[in-house]
């Protein structure tokens, strides 16, 4: 007989290897996916892994860890102050995507006119679409108490079909030759998020990532904020009679979200992808649930757990080209990881017993 017997406390132990168990459980179930599909499952790992960092074009895919890792780190970042205090928006991807369509409304309003001032008005312009999107599930919670996972999550599909219309009505290209989608930023220097060290994939999208690891970390260990936060998540009811206003939690809390989220979204559009169009959106939002949980919520985690699951997307990408992997194969092995990671949480909480089925 089998069965889970919780712990007095969870154990510190388990809390740490957890990711990296769940990191080689998902090596092997992706093997064995990978060899259902034909492919050699040691071939798909290793080209997954190991060529972006190693192998024969490492030198052109290197700073791509920093490109892709960039934008998870920023929305794991906000979403995991609120995943610790037990708000859980699921949304990101909309205030991603609405955070790209104003701060590069910004930089197109201004086209052609070259000033320094353009690019940090794209910057606050992205933040604030992001928080206004993520201000309507966090009002609607606070006010009438909805869910905030539900219409956080509505309100991607709702920003989706914005982008949609901007790409073909407001923001679109004149010079495009009715093709949807904007104008490209890249050509637009004063709206160009560019490489700051040319080759290292560096750009001001990185330094915010950095920036909001190190904000992070101060804020739930030095400040008073972080520790109503923790305190909240940990225990609510304690919470409560500390005095901690839930609303204010709420509001705080779902608004950094957003605002990070809408930066990643402007250093995107202004920087890598280059331009507003109709698949603009990469599935950034919700692959940051899966950095923030394999990071432990913690910012120093987010941001190697950034970095890891930024290698499997572009390992991804080289399997699919030299390997012929399907994209939904790497969308399910990435996916594997978060399974494989909440499956393996609970020896943190529970311990397992093996003993023999008592007889009646």
């Amino acid at each position: 007989m089998i069965a889970l017997e919780k712990r007095p406390q969870p154990s510190q132990a388990w809390s740490l290897l957890t990711p990296l168990v769940a990191v080689v459980i998902t090596m092997i179930a992706g093997g064995l996916l990978f060899s259902a599909l034909g492919k050699n499952p040691i071939e798909a790992i290793r080209t997954i892994f190991y060529d972006p960092l190693f192998g024969e074009f490492a030198f052109y895919y290197r700073p791509q860890l920093l490109v892709k890792g960039g934008p998870l780190i920023l929305i794991a970042i906000g979403l995991s102050l609120g995943f610790r205090a037990g708000i859980w928006n699921i949304g990101a991807e909309g205030q991603y995507i609405v955070g790209a369509i104003c701060g590069a409304g910004v930089g197109l309003a201004f086209y052609p006119t070259e000033s320094a001032f353009i690019f940090p008005l794209m910057v606050m312009a992205g933040a604030l679409g992001g928080w206004a999107w993520s201000m309507i599930p966090a009002l609607l919670k606070v006010k009438f108490g909805t869910n905030e996972i539900l219409v956080s999550l509505m309100l991607v599909y709702v920003a989706e079909q914005l982008l949609a219309s901007m790409s073909l009505g407001l923001l679109k290209n004149p010079q495009g030759f009715g093709f949807p989608g904007s104008r490209n930023l890249q050509d637009y220097a004063s709206a160009h998020n560019a490489e700051i060290i040319a080759g290292t994939g560096m750009h001001w999208g990185i330094v915010a990532a950095f920036i909001a690891v190190i904000m992070a970390y101060v804020l739930l260990n030095k400040h008073i904020l972080g520790f109503n936060i923790r305190l909240t998540g940990e225990a609510p009811r304690a919470a409560r009679f500390g005095g901690v206003n839930p609303t204010r939690l709420v509001v705080f809390c779902m608004g950094v979200s957003g605002a990070l989220a809408g930066l990643a979204g402007l250093f995107e559009v202004s920087g890598p992808s280059g331009q507003i169009s109709i698949d603009f959106n990469v599935g950034y939002g919700f692959t940051a649930i899966i950095v923030a949980f394999l990071g432990r919520l913690h910012p120093v985690g987010i941001l190697l757990a950034g970095l890891l699951m930024a290698l499997t997307y572009i390992g991804g990408e080289i399997a699919q080209g030299t390997l012929s992997l399907p994209a939904a194969a790497i969308q399910v092995f990435q996916g594997m990881l978060l399974f494989f990671l909440l499956v393996l949480d609970l020896l943190t909480n529970y311990r397992i017993r093996f003993g023999k089925k008592g007889i009646a």
